[in-house]
């Protein structure tokens, strides 16, 4: 019998992988500008500082560090991690409720596991990050996506949604949304929090971009409203600190978080020690907000540049105006494709992705997200000019 034929889990179907893994390829074709992915500028990593806080950690704690570590998480990271979280996101929380992951995407998976049973609901923006959405289905759930608007998920229909389908989880970006880059307004954040009491929803609040903020006042996380536990909060040091690192962290109710942490036990048994030390010693020697001060100053240029070409783009329709995060979404007018028009892009060297990945149902073809933070101010320049040619030359 032909190996091709094998029978895989019922759970690969209809998944095809993550379409932007899939475009990420075309970064090594030579002068390929791209504004597809969602890394951070190369200037933003802080390669040496992580070379000298990793040597010095190893020669202090190397033999701890080199040795397998608790699945619960390295223990100085944790009780570092909850007074961040009170100052960062308004919310309180003991160590002993935080859960370092390998990136937030294990949270999510960690979640899935803990929470989802084939044919369960879960509710999803629309749109939303592909990721996760691939993350979900794969745990078999049925999306069931709720639109927004300007000020983030509408949240009368969000309470209609939770009335009618009885879903077990709401998944949510709440502050420069993937893909949009929007952020949900404080009363629905509190609105949020209240639906979710009331009907026994999950909230998996999912919030990696809230330090990169270029204008504006920052806001408190839905979990801050949380009285009851319903919300799990997942963050990331990604976008941050580094995304090679891969730390992230899980903050939620007890009971859940044990869950979590049985799931994660044959995921990867835990995260590395070493680089949740790195991330450690960031929060404890006051690393952090000077650096993500630093990196903000050059991501809001970048993110005006593109805003301002943008608004002479021809055939663009509308597009967002986030006030941080790496993400601005458009909109062609009716009629023009931007998977079709992508291959065009692609040959003149300018990539970016196709919106219709990011909606749970498809459509939407006349969409795409854009990136600036990988991208210095003379490619966006060039990369919008290649974008405004084949867009004019086809609307």
């Amino acid at each position: 019998m032909n190996i091709d034929q094998m029978q895989f889990a019922h759970r690969f179907d209809g998944i095809s992988g993550s379409a932007i893994r899939e475009i990420f390829k075309l970064l090594a074709v030579p002068g390929m500008i791209s504004f597809a992915g969602g890394n951070p500028a190369a200037s933003a990593l802080p390669d040496e500082t992580c070379a000298e806080l990793a040597r010095e950690l190893l020669l202090d704690k190397g033999k701890v560090l080199l040795q397998y570590g608790a699945t619960e998480g390295y223990a100085p990271l944790r009780e570092s991690l909850a007074p961040y979280l009170k100052e960062r996101f308004s919310f309180d929380c003991k160590p002993e409720e935080i859960l370092p992951v390998t990136g937030s995407t294990q949270a999510m998976d960690l979640l899935c596991k803990a929470l989802i049973d084939p044919g369960d609901k879960v509710v999803v923006e629309n749109p939303t990050f592909l990721g996760n959405m691939q993350a979900i289905r794969l745990y078999q759930a049925l999306l069931v996506p709720v639109d927004s608007d300007e000020n983030g998920i509408k949240v009368d229909e969000l309470e209609e949604v939770f009335k009618k389908e009885h879903p077990k989880m709401l998944y949510i970006i709440p502050t420069f949304q993937n893909p949009t880059g929007r952020t949900l307004s404080l009363e629905r954040r509190k609105k949020i929090a209240q639906l979710a009491s009331q009907y026994g929803v999950v909230v998996a609040e999912d919030d990696p971009y809230r330090d990169l903020r270029y204008a504006g006042q920052e806001l408190p996380s839905i979990k801050s409203f949380d009285t009851e536990g319903w919300v799990a909060f997942m963050g990331s040091f990604s976008k941050v600190i580094s995304p090679g690192l891969r730390v992230g962290f899980l903050a939620a109710n007890s009971t859940l978080l044990r869950k979590c942490t049985i799931g994660k036990q044959s995921s990867d048994v835990h995260t590395a020690n070493l680089n949740q030390a790195i991330v450690d010693a960031y929060l404890r020697r006051g690393l952090l907000a000077p650096h993500v001060k630093e990196i903000c100053l050059s991501y809001a240029q970048q993110m005006n540049t593109m805003l301002g070409l943008l608004a002479k783009c021809g055939g663009v329709a509308r597009y967002t105006r986030p006030k941080g995060g790496l993400f601005i979404f458009a909109e062609l007018n009716e009629g023009m494709n931007a998977t079709e028009l992508m291959k065009k892009c692609v040959e003149k060297g300018v990539a970016y992705v196709p919106g219709t990945h990011f909606y749970a149902n498809g459509g939407h073809e006349n969409t795409f997200r854009l990136n600036f933070s990988m991208s210095t101010i003379e490619q966006i320049k060039e990369g919008m000019e290649k974008l405004n040619q084949v867009f004019t030359e086809n609307c």
